[in-house]
């Protein structure tokens, strides 16, 4: 528990549980669902991250003054970069935890045993395995901001693994940790990375395996995985089915009007002169986590509750249906803090103070494009049950 916040969102109880996120590789859990887990880390709730891959293939920005300044030859070394990124990644959660040891809790996917957890009492990280399981499949743009398949995706990429191996191992943590929200990519990944897209099927399928009474870990039947240590928290074999799937997703309305007011501000005009940086069409087709029909509601009306209701303990999130809305302001510095930390992935990144309609502040990754960080993270939540 974070001693220091302990208490300051007392609702916040309903959410004891804490929140689960799983992402494809380092960085995405901060560009994300970066409000979600230093909220929830804020407030001293368990807050867990799983990574599927260590993003061996991704391009390498080396820009002066940042941390990965003189780093450029790591983009094509696939495990010197994946090595670099796992460093990157554990400054981004330190800083999204508010520099508290051990708020925001990792595992690689690949780290998780398929037949069970180590004796951690629920904790996320156990003992890496001899060699890389998963790696990144790699990605080829097909549309201004929407990406594919690769062509050349190696037979070790995520997005090649067999679905119940892969879940398996995720089912057994979410049956260990018990959390009250597990989140992630809504169907198409985002943006349509085929990693993203595995992610959201991975953790949709170890959320029906973790509530289903008859799946064992290793294989299903009720033999399989004996000797699984007891982890404190939560058994292998204790169905969880006490979680809710928040899919990140943005209303396009909401989007559209983010990067027609960026485009227009005059701090990101001359940045984007300065730099030789482009903005994002607004009217352009959007990326598929972009959809139609969502409330935008402003974030300060964002009260956790039934309709009108409002205590002292004005929450950061509201609930409406099935849409979940969190306002990213009172943590957007640790937001943009860990998007510093990915320093060889994201650039520019810049909270505004105070906020310009829809926008937070604002970044950029090696497309050159700057984007918003919106004021307001949106989730699409659903529920799990037992199966009859």
């Amino acid at each position: 528990m974070n001693v220091r916040s302990e208490g300051r969102y007392p609702a916040l109880s309903a959410f004891s549980g804490g929140v689960l996120a799983v992402h494809a590789h380092p960085d995405d859990e901060t560009l994300s669902t970066g409000g979600l887990l230093a909220t929830f880390a804020d407030a001293g709730l368990p807050v867990c991250v799983v990574t599927c891959t260590r993003g061996e293939r991704g391009e390498v920005l080396a820009l002066p003054g940042t941390t990965s300044e003189g780093r450029a030859g790591l983009e094509g070394d696939g495990p010197a970069l994946g090595a670099y990124r796992e460093t990157e990644l554990a400054a981004a959660l330190w800083r999204l935890g508010g520099g508290v040891d051990g708020a925001v809790e990792h595992a690689f996917l690949d780290d998780l045993p398929p037949s069970g957890l180590s004796a951690t009492g629920g904790a996320c990280a156990t003992e890496p395995p001899a060699e890389v399981l998963y790696e990144d499949s790699g990605m080829t743009w097909v549309a201004p901001g929407v990406a594919g398949p690769a062509p050349d995706s190696p037979p070790t990429a995520f997005a090649r693994v067999p679905l119940d191996e892969s879940a398996g191992r995720l089912a057994a943590l979410v049956r260990a940790r018990r959390p009250a929200v597990v989140a992630t990519y809504e169907p198409g990944g985002g943006y349509g990375h085929p990693d993203h897209v595995r992610a959201h099927q991975v953790t949709v399928r170890a959320l029906e395996l973790a509530a289903d009474p008859a799946w064992r870990p290793g294989g299903g039947g009720a033999s399989a995985g004996e000797g699984a240590p007891d982890l404190g928290v939560g058994q292998w074999d204790e169905p969880w089915a006490g979680a809710e799937l928040w899919q990140a997703v943005v209303p396009a309305a909401e989007l559209r009007e983010a990067r027609a007011t960026l485009a227009a501000l005059p701090e990101a005009v001359s940045l984007a002169a300065a730099e030789d940086l482009t903005f994002a069409n607004p009217d352009e087709d959007l990326p598929p986590y972009a959809k139609q029909g969502l409330d935008t509601r402003s974030a300060e009306r964002q009260v956790f509750g039934t309709p009108g209701y409002r205590t002292p303990d004005v929450l950061p999130i509201t609930r409406a249906g099935r849409i979940a809305r969190l306002d990213v302001r009172p943590v957007v510095g640790r937001v943009v803090e860990g998007m510093h930390a990915h320093a060889s992935q994201v650039q520019h990144a810049t909270a505004l103070a105070p906020s310009e309609g829809p926008i937070a502040g604002w970044y950029a990754l090696s497309n050159n494009v700057l984007a918003p960080i919106l004021t307001t993270e949106t989730y699409l939540v659903s529920s799990f049950s037992s199966p009859e």
